[in-house]
Protein backbone atom coordinates (compact mmCIF):
# COMPACT_ATOMS: atom_id res chain seq x y z
CA UNK A 1 0.00 0.00 0.00
CA UNK A 2 1.23 3.62 -0.57
CA UNK A 3 0.46 6.38 1.16
CA UNK A 4 2.17 9.77 0.41
CA UNK A 5 2.93 12.07 3.22
CA UNK A 6 3.16 15.99 2.74
CA UNK A 7 6.88 16.58 4.03
CA UNK A 8 8.98 19.11 2.61
CA UNK A 9 11.69 16.34 1.80
CA UNK A 10 8.53 14.30 0.15
CA UNK A 11 9.01 11.13 1.63
CA UNK A 12 6.37 8.20 1.16
CA UNK A 13 5.22 4.56 3.02
CA UNK A 14 4.81 1.77 1.18
CA UNK A 15 3.94 -1.29 3.01
CA UNK A 16 1.82 -4.42 2.74
CA UNK A 17 -0.52 -5.97 5.39
CA UNK A 18 -2.40 -8.81 4.83
CA UNK A 19 -3.12 -11.54 7.24
CA UNK A 20 -1.61 -14.74 7.07
CA UNK A 21 2.46 -14.49 6.71
CA UNK A 22 3.00 -11.21 5.28
CA UNK A 23 3.75 -8.78 8.05
CA UNK A 24 3.81 -5.18 6.86
CA UNK A 25 6.70 -3.96 4.91
CA UNK A 26 7.73 -0.23 5.63
CA UNK A 27 10.07 1.86 3.09
CA UNK A 28 10.99 4.99 3.17
CA UNK A 29 12.89 6.74 0.52
CA UNK A 30 13.27 10.20 0.19
CA UNK A 31 15.96 10.16 -2.48
CA UNK A 32 17.23 7.26 -5.09
CA UNK A 33 20.71 6.98 -3.26
CA UNK A 34 18.23 6.44 0.22
CA UNK A 35 16.90 3.70 -1.79
CA UNK A 36 19.73 1.73 -3.07
CA UNK A 37 21.21 1.69 0.53
CA UNK A 38 18.23 0.27 1.50
CA UNK A 39 17.63 -2.54 -0.80
CA UNK A 40 20.59 -3.90 0.11
CA UNK A 41 23.51 -2.07 -1.44
CA UNK A 42 22.24 -2.90 -4.91
CA UNK A 43 22.95 -0.70 -7.87
CA UNK A 44 20.00 -0.42 -10.51
CA UNK A 45 21.21 -0.38 -14.28
CA UNK A 46 19.64 2.02 -16.11
CA UNK A 47 17.68 5.40 -16.11
CA UNK A 48 17.30 6.52 -12.56
CA UNK A 49 13.76 5.21 -11.60
CA UNK A 50 11.20 7.02 -10.14
CA UNK A 51 10.37 6.40 -5.94
CA UNK A 52 7.44 4.34 -6.84
CA UNK A 53 9.29 1.56 -8.28
CA UNK A 54 9.88 -1.54 -6.10
CA UNK A 55 12.00 -4.71 -5.83
CA UNK A 56 10.81 -7.71 -4.37
CA UNK A 57 13.06 -7.77 -1.47
CA UNK A 58 12.61 -10.25 1.20
CA UNK A 59 15.12 -9.68 3.23
CA UNK A 60 12.67 -6.28 4.09
CA UNK A 61 9.30 -8.17 4.73
CA UNK A 62 10.45 -9.86 8.12
CA UNK A 63 12.80 -8.88 11.24
CA UNK A 64 15.43 -11.84 9.92
CA UNK A 65 16.31 -11.96 13.99
CA UNK A 66 12.48 -13.21 14.10
CA UNK A 67 11.34 -14.69 11.15
CA UNK A 68 14.23 -17.04 10.40
CA UNK A 69 14.30 -19.20 13.76
CA UNK A 70 10.00 -19.06 13.71
CA UNK A 71 9.62 -19.28 10.02
CA UNK A 72 12.59 -21.36 9.04
CA UNK A 73 12.83 -23.75 11.62
CA UNK A 74 9.70 -23.81 14.13
CA UNK A 75 6.69 -23.47 11.21
CA UNK A 76 7.94 -26.34 9.41
CA UNK A 77 7.28 -28.09 12.58
CA UNK A 78 3.85 -27.04 12.78
CA UNK A 79 3.06 -27.42 9.13
CA UNK A 80 3.64 -31.47 9.88
CA UNK A 81 1.67 -31.18 13.16
CA UNK A 82 -1.37 -29.32 11.25
CA UNK A 83 -0.86 -31.39 8.15
CA UNK A 84 -1.06 -34.72 10.19
CA UNK A 85 -4.09 -33.45 12.42
CA UNK A 86 -6.23 -31.57 10.18
CA UNK A 87 -6.27 -35.16 7.75
CA UNK A 88 -7.22 -36.99 10.57
CA UNK A 89 -9.64 -34.38 11.30
CA UNK A 90 -11.37 -34.43 7.92
CA UNK A 91 -11.06 -38.34 7.75
CA UNK A 92 -13.10 -38.74 11.67
CA UNK A 93 -15.80 -36.41 10.44
CA UNK A 94 -16.31 -37.73 6.73
CA UNK A 95 -17.54 -40.97 8.40
CA UNK A 96 -20.91 -41.66 7.65
CA UNK A 97 -22.41 -41.51 10.72
CA UNK A 98 -20.53 -38.57 11.60
CA UNK A 99 -22.08 -36.60 8.90
CA UNK A 100 -24.01 -33.90 10.57
CA UNK A 101 -24.43 -30.38 9.29
CA UNK A 102 -21.80 -29.00 12.19
CA UNK A 103 -19.09 -31.34 11.42
CA UNK A 104 -19.19 -30.28 7.50
CA UNK A 105 -18.40 -26.99 8.93
CA UNK A 106 -15.93 -28.31 11.14
CA UNK A 107 -14.22 -30.00 7.95
CA UNK A 108 -14.34 -27.00 5.85
CA UNK A 109 -12.85 -24.95 9.03
CA UNK A 110 -9.88 -27.76 8.95
CA UNK A 111 -9.06 -27.54 5.22
CA UNK A 112 -9.07 -23.88 5.35
CA UNK A 113 -6.52 -23.95 8.06
CA UNK A 114 -4.75 -26.56 6.80
CA UNK A 115 -4.52 -24.40 2.91
CA UNK A 116 -3.80 -21.61 4.79
CA UNK A 117 -0.55 -22.83 5.91
CA UNK A 118 0.21 -25.12 2.80
CA UNK A 119 0.73 -22.83 0.18
CA UNK A 120 3.14 -20.48 1.61
CA UNK A 121 5.51 -23.34 3.12
CA UNK A 122 7.87 -23.95 -0.05
CA UNK A 123 8.64 -20.65 -0.07
CA UNK A 124 8.84 -20.45 4.02
CA UNK A 125 11.46 -23.20 3.32
CA UNK A 126 13.35 -21.60 0.73
CA UNK A 127 13.47 -18.51 1.61
CA UNK A 128 14.35 -19.41 5.69
CA UNK A 129 15.18 -22.52 6.21
CA UNK A 130 17.43 -23.06 3.66
CA UNK A 131 18.66 -19.25 4.42
CA UNK A 132 17.92 -17.54 0.30
CA UNK A 133 15.91 -14.84 1.93
CA UNK A 134 18.75 -12.12 0.92
CA UNK A 135 19.23 -13.65 -2.69
CA UNK A 136 17.38 -11.56 -5.69
CA UNK A 137 13.98 -12.94 -6.89
CA UNK A 138 13.81 -13.62 -10.13
CA UNK A 139 12.52 -14.63 -12.86
CA UNK A 140 8.78 -12.83 -13.20
CA UNK A 141 6.70 -16.35 -12.41
CA UNK A 142 8.69 -16.62 -9.47
CA UNK A 143 7.51 -13.48 -8.33
CA UNK A 144 4.20 -13.82 -9.38
CA UNK A 145 4.43 -17.00 -7.35
CA UNK A 146 5.68 -15.56 -3.97
CA UNK A 147 2.85 -13.32 -4.25
CA UNK A 148 -0.35 -15.36 -4.90
CA UNK A 149 1.17 -18.53 -2.44
CA UNK A 150 2.81 -16.42 0.15
CA UNK A 151 -0.10 -13.63 0.42
CA UNK A 152 -3.31 -13.57 -1.65
CA UNK A 153 -3.92 -17.76 -1.04
CA UNK A 154 -3.45 -17.55 2.62
CA UNK A 155 -5.03 -14.40 3.20
CA UNK A 156 -8.21 -16.34 1.25
CA UNK A 157 -8.48 -19.21 2.97
CA UNK A 158 -7.87 -17.50 6.53
CA UNK A 159 -10.72 -15.09 5.62
CA UNK A 160 -12.81 -18.49 5.02
CA UNK A 161 -12.26 -19.95 8.10
CA UNK A 162 -12.81 -16.54 9.80
CA UNK A 163 -16.29 -16.53 8.21
CA UNK A 164 -16.76 -20.20 8.67
CA UNK A 165 -16.17 -19.82 11.97
CA UNK A 166 -19.00 -17.19 12.52
CA UNK A 167 -21.13 -19.89 10.64
CA UNK A 168 -20.42 -22.40 13.57
CA UNK A 169 -21.12 -20.05 15.84
CA UNK A 170 -24.03 -19.15 14.59
CA UNK A 171 -25.36 -22.19 13.96
CA UNK A 172 -24.45 -23.71 17.07
CA UNK A 173 -26.74 -21.08 17.94
CA UNK A 174 -29.93 -21.29 16.29
CA UNK A 175 -29.56 -25.17 17.58
CA UNK A 176 -29.10 -24.42 21.60
CA UNK A 177 -31.76 -21.29 21.23
CA UNK A 178 -34.13 -21.52 18.70
CA UNK A 179 -34.16 -25.24 17.90
CA UNK A 180 -37.56 -25.45 15.62
CA UNK A 181 -35.91 -23.73 13.03
CA UNK A 182 -32.64 -25.66 13.20
CA UNK A 183 -34.10 -28.05 10.70
CA UNK A 184 -35.38 -25.60 8.42
CA UNK A 185 -32.46 -23.30 8.45
CA UNK A 186 -29.57 -25.61 9.40
CA UNK A 187 -29.70 -29.17 7.46
CA UNK A 188 -27.20 -30.44 5.24
CA UNK A 189 -27.60 -28.87 1.86
CA UNK A 190 -28.47 -25.34 3.10
CA UNK A 191 -25.16 -25.57 5.30
CA UNK A 192 -22.95 -26.81 2.22
CA UNK A 193 -24.17 -23.99 -0.20
CA UNK A 194 -23.17 -21.85 2.78
CA UNK A 195 -19.91 -22.68 3.01
CA UNK A 196 -19.33 -22.67 -0.88
CA UNK A 197 -20.91 -19.11 -0.91
CA UNK A 198 -18.43 -18.46 1.70
CA UNK A 199 -15.27 -19.64 -0.02
CA UNK A 200 -16.38 -17.72 -3.64
CA UNK A 201 -16.73 -14.65 -1.58
CA UNK A 202 -13.44 -15.26 0.00
CA UNK A 203 -11.73 -16.16 -3.46
CA UNK A 204 -13.71 -13.12 -5.05
CA UNK A 205 -12.58 -10.81 -2.01
CA UNK A 206 -8.67 -11.48 -2.11
CA UNK A 207 -8.98 -12.26 -6.65
CA UNK A 208 -7.79 -8.54 -7.44
CA UNK A 209 -5.06 -8.83 -4.90
CA UNK A 210 -3.90 -11.11 -7.97
CA UNK A 211 -3.61 -8.61 -10.35
CA UNK A 212 -3.17 -5.46 -8.41
CA UNK A 213 0.95 -5.54 -9.51
CA UNK A 214 3.06 -5.21 -12.21
CA UNK A 215 5.89 -7.40 -12.69
CA UNK A 216 8.62 -6.79 -15.05
CA UNK A 217 12.54 -8.17 -14.60
CA UNK A 218 15.23 -5.36 -14.80
CA UNK A 219 19.18 -5.88 -14.38
CA UNK A 220 21.10 -5.09 -11.25
CA UNK A 221 24.29 -5.03 -9.76
CA UNK A 222 24.63 -7.41 -6.85
CA UNK A 223 27.97 -8.59 -5.08
CA UNK A 224 29.83 -7.72 -7.70
CA UNK A 225 27.61 -9.19 -10.73
CA UNK A 226 26.43 -6.32 -13.48
CA UNK A 227 23.70 -8.92 -14.64
CA UNK A 228 21.72 -10.20 -11.96
CA UNK A 229 17.87 -9.78 -13.00
CA UNK A 230 15.22 -9.07 -10.11
CA UNK A 231 11.76 -8.34 -10.32
CA UNK A 232 10.50 -4.48 -10.57
CA UNK A 233 7.39 -4.37 -8.62
CA UNK A 234 4.67 -1.57 -9.77
CA UNK A 235 1.15 -0.99 -9.11
CA UNK A 236 -1.26 -2.14 -11.96
CA UNK A 237 -2.47 0.45 -14.24
CA UNK A 238 -6.26 -0.68 -13.55
CA UNK A 239 -5.23 0.86 -10.11
CA UNK A 240 -3.63 3.72 -10.90
CA UNK A 241 -5.96 5.46 -13.55
CA UNK A 242 -8.88 3.93 -13.04
CA UNK A 243 -9.36 3.58 -9.15
CA UNK A 244 -5.94 5.66 -7.86
CA UNK A 245 -3.80 4.09 -5.25
CA UNK A 246 -5.74 5.61 -2.16
CA UNK A 247 -9.06 4.71 -3.30
CA UNK A 248 -7.71 0.92 -4.26
CA UNK A 249 -6.03 0.34 -0.51
CA UNK A 250 -9.18 2.33 1.74
CA UNK A 251 -11.59 0.30 0.01
CA UNK A 252 -9.70 -3.29 0.18
CA UNK A 253 -8.90 -2.70 3.62
CA UNK A 254 -12.24 -0.77 4.89
CA UNK A 255 -13.50 -3.90 3.51
CA UNK A 256 -11.52 -6.28 5.61
CA UNK A 257 -12.01 -4.45 8.86
CA UNK A 258 -15.28 -4.16 8.56
CA UNK A 259 -16.50 -7.52 7.71
CA UNK A 260 -13.23 -9.90 7.96
CA UNK A 261 -12.20 -8.42 11.44
CA UNK A 262 -14.27 -6.36 13.33
CA UNK A 263 -18.09 -7.37 12.83
CA UNK A 264 -16.99 -11.26 12.48
CA UNK A 265 -15.02 -10.74 16.17
CA UNK A 266 -17.90 -8.99 17.58
CA UNK A 267 -20.44 -11.40 16.72
CA UNK A 268 -18.02 -13.94 17.64
CA UNK A 269 -17.77 -12.67 20.81
CA UNK A 270 -21.53 -12.08 21.73
CA UNK A 271 -22.55 -15.27 20.23
CA UNK A 272 -19.87 -16.94 22.45
CA UNK A 273 -21.50 -15.08 25.39
CA UNK A 274 -25.35 -15.88 24.52
CA UNK A 275 -24.05 -20.29 23.99
CA UNK A 276 -22.55 -19.86 27.28
CA UNK A 277 -25.75 -18.02 28.38
CA UNK A 278 -27.88 -21.12 27.15
CA UNK A 279 -24.88 -23.79 28.70
CA UNK A 280 -25.80 -22.33 31.78
CA UNK A 281 -29.27 -22.81 31.65
CA UNK A 282 -29.14 -26.16 29.76
CA UNK A 283 -26.68 -27.66 33.11
CA UNK A 284 -29.26 -26.26 35.34
CA UNK A 285 -32.11 -28.36 33.27
CA UNK A 286 -30.10 -30.89 33.34
CA UNK A 287 -29.86 -31.12 36.95
CA UNK A 288 -33.33 -31.12 37.13
CA UNK A 289 -33.90 -34.17 35.15
CA UNK A 290 -31.43 -36.34 37.13
CA UNK A 291 -33.26 -35.52 39.89
CA UNK A 292 -36.24 -36.90 38.41
CA UNK A 293 -34.46 -39.82 37.30
CA UNK A 294 -34.99 -39.07 33.31
CA UNK A 295 -31.63 -40.54 32.75
CA UNK A 296 -32.14 -40.66 28.76
CA UNK A 297 -33.24 -37.54 28.20
CA UNK A 298 -30.52 -36.28 30.40
CA UNK A 299 -27.71 -37.78 28.73
CA UNK A 300 -29.32 -36.28 25.41
CA UNK A 301 -28.86 -33.16 26.55
CA UNK A 302 -25.26 -33.88 28.43
CA UNK A 303 -24.17 -34.53 24.95
CA UNK A 304 -25.86 -31.77 23.73
CA UNK A 305 -23.82 -29.39 26.20
CA UNK A 306 -20.42 -31.16 25.74
CA UNK A 307 -20.63 -30.52 21.74
CA UNK A 308 -21.63 -26.55 22.58
CA UNK A 309 -18.94 -26.61 25.11
CA UNK A 310 -16.23 -28.27 22.50
CA UNK A 311 -17.57 -25.03 19.66
CA UNK A 312 -17.20 -22.49 22.47
CA UNK A 313 -13.60 -23.75 23.36
CA UNK A 314 -13.25 -23.61 19.50
CA UNK A 315 -14.08 -20.12 18.88
CA UNK A 316 -12.43 -18.77 21.78
CA UNK A 317 -9.01 -20.05 20.91
CA UNK A 318 -10.02 -18.39 17.41
CA UNK A 319 -10.27 -15.33 18.61
CA UNK A 320 -7.65 -15.02 21.05
CA UNK A 321 -4.98 -15.12 18.13
CA UNK A 322 -7.43 -12.94 15.80
CA UNK A 323 -8.42 -9.92 17.79
CA UNK A 324 -4.93 -9.03 18.21
CA UNK A 325 -4.47 -8.98 14.66
CA UNK A 326 -8.33 -7.09 13.65
CA UNK A 327 -6.38 -4.05 16.03
CA UNK A 328 -3.45 -3.74 14.37
CA UNK A 329 -5.28 -3.39 11.11
CA UNK A 330 -7.91 -0.63 12.20
CA UNK A 331 -4.71 0.80 13.84
CA UNK A 332 -3.11 0.38 10.43
CA UNK A 333 -6.09 2.17 8.43
CA UNK A 334 -6.39 4.80 11.33
CA UNK A 335 -2.67 6.03 10.60
CA UNK A 336 -3.13 4.94 7.18
CA UNK A 337 -5.71 7.44 6.10
CA UNK A 338 -5.78 9.91 9.74
CA UNK A 339 -2.65 10.37 10.87
CA UNK A 340 0.44 8.73 11.37
CA UNK A 341 0.50 7.24 14.65
CA UNK A 342 1.96 3.82 14.39
CA UNK A 343 6.19 2.94 14.72
CA UNK A 344 6.19 0.65 11.92
CA UNK A 345 9.61 -1.40 13.27
CA UNK A 346 7.57 -2.55 16.05
CA UNK A 347 4.17 -3.17 14.59
CA UNK A 348 6.36 -5.24 11.61
CA UNK A 349 7.21 -7.44 14.74
CA UNK A 350 3.56 -8.13 16.31
CA UNK A 351 2.56 -8.84 13.26
CA UNK A 352 4.87 -11.66 12.80
CA UNK A 353 4.23 -12.72 16.29
CA UNK A 354 0.62 -12.34 15.79
CA UNK A 355 1.01 -14.83 12.65
CA UNK A 356 2.78 -17.21 14.47
CA UNK A 357 0.22 -17.38 16.89
CA UNK A 358 -2.77 -18.15 14.50
CA UNK A 359 0.02 -21.11 12.92
CA UNK A 360 0.41 -22.16 16.80
CA UNK A 361 -3.56 -22.43 16.92
CA UNK A 362 -3.96 -24.55 13.90
CA UNK A 363 -3.45 -28.23 15.40
CA UNK A 364 -4.93 -26.73 19.01
CA UNK A 365 -8.58 -28.12 17.74
CA UNK A 366 -7.83 -31.47 17.00
CA UNK A 367 -6.71 -31.46 20.56
CA UNK A 368 -9.69 -30.07 21.56
CA UNK A 369 -12.26 -32.29 19.54
CA UNK A 370 -10.28 -35.40 21.00
CA UNK A 371 -10.40 -34.42 24.61
CA UNK A 372 -14.46 -32.68 24.26
CA UNK A 373 -15.85 -35.11 21.97
CA UNK A 374 -16.68 -38.50 23.01
CA UNK A 375 -17.91 -39.35 19.22
CA UNK A 376 -15.15 -37.73 17.92
CA UNK A 377 -12.61 -40.14 20.00
CA UNK A 378 -14.36 -43.46 19.69
CA UNK A 379 -14.07 -42.79 15.68
CA UNK A 380 -10.85 -41.92 16.05
CA UNK A 381 -9.99 -44.90 17.99
CA UNK A 382 -12.26 -47.50 16.08
CA UNK A 383 -10.34 -45.88 12.84
CA UNK A 384 -6.97 -45.66 13.51
CA UNK A 385 -6.30 -48.12 16.44
CA UNK A 386 -8.56 -50.73 16.08
CA UNK A 387 -8.12 -50.89 12.34
CA UNK A 388 -12.14 -50.85 12.03
CA UNK A 389 -13.89 -48.70 9.06
CA UNK A 390 -15.86 -47.10 12.00
CA UNK A 391 -17.15 -47.26 15.40
CA UNK A 392 -19.25 -50.75 16.40
CA UNK A 393 -19.30 -50.01 19.63
CA UNK A 394 -19.36 -47.64 22.31
CA UNK A 395 -19.51 -47.74 26.25
CA UNK A 396 -22.66 -48.39 26.54
CA UNK A 397 -23.60 -50.98 23.84
CA UNK A 398 -23.85 -52.11 20.38
CA UNK A 399 -24.59 -49.16 17.19
CA UNK A 400 -27.62 -50.09 15.67
CA UNK A 401 -28.11 -47.54 13.43
CA UNK A 402 -25.12 -45.53 11.45
CA UNK A 403 -26.83 -43.46 9.61
CA UNK A 404 -27.69 -39.58 11.10
CA UNK A 405 -31.55 -38.92 10.83
CA UNK A 406 -33.08 -35.57 9.24
CA UNK A 407 -30.91 -35.27 6.55
CA UNK A 408 -27.85 -34.62 8.51
CA UNK A 409 -28.61 -31.63 10.61
CA UNK A 410 -27.37 -31.39 14.20
CA UNK A 411 -29.95 -33.07 15.71
CA UNK A 412 -29.08 -36.37 14.08
CA UNK A 413 -28.99 -39.21 16.61
CA UNK A 414 -27.67 -43.01 16.97
CA UNK A 415 -28.95 -45.83 18.57
CA UNK A 416 -27.52 -47.66 21.48
CA UNK A 417 -29.12 -51.00 23.05
CA UNK A 418 -28.01 -51.46 26.79
CA UNK A 419 -28.34 -54.77 28.72
CA UNK A 420 -29.77 -53.75 32.02
CA UNK A 421 -31.55 -56.14 34.70
CA UNK A 422 -34.90 -55.10 33.04
CA UNK A 423 -34.17 -56.42 29.79
CA UNK A 424 -32.24 -55.06 26.48
CA UNK A 425 -33.18 -51.21 26.30
CA UNK A 426 -32.12 -48.38 23.44
CA UNK A 427 -31.80 -44.73 24.25
CA UNK A 428 -30.94 -42.05 21.55
CA UNK A 429 -27.98 -39.40 21.68
CA UNK A 430 -26.57 -36.87 19.36
CA UNK A 431 -23.84 -36.88 17.17
CA UNK A 432 -21.30 -34.31 17.18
Amino acid sequence: MQIFSSSERGTFIWFRLVDSFCPMTVTESPDWEANCTLWNNVTFCGPTPSPTLHYLNISKEYPLEYARPMYGFITPVFLVITIVANTLIVVVLSKRHMRTSTNAVLMAMALSDMFTLLFPAPWLFYMYTFGNHYKPLSPVSACFAWTAMNEVLPAMFHTASIWLTLGLALQRYIYVCHAPVARTYCNMPRVLKCIGVIFMAAAFHQAPRLFDRAYRPVTINWEGNPNVVVCKVDMAWWVTHFLTIDVYFFSYYMFRVLFVHLLPCISLVVLNVLLFRALRQAQDKRATLLKENRKSECRKLRDSNCTTLMLIVVVTVFLLVEIPLAVVTILHIISSSVKEILNYTIVNTLILFTNFFIIVSYPINFAIYCGMSRQFRETFRELFLNGNNGPTKTRRGKRLNNRPTGGGAESSHYTLVHNGPNGPRSCTETAL
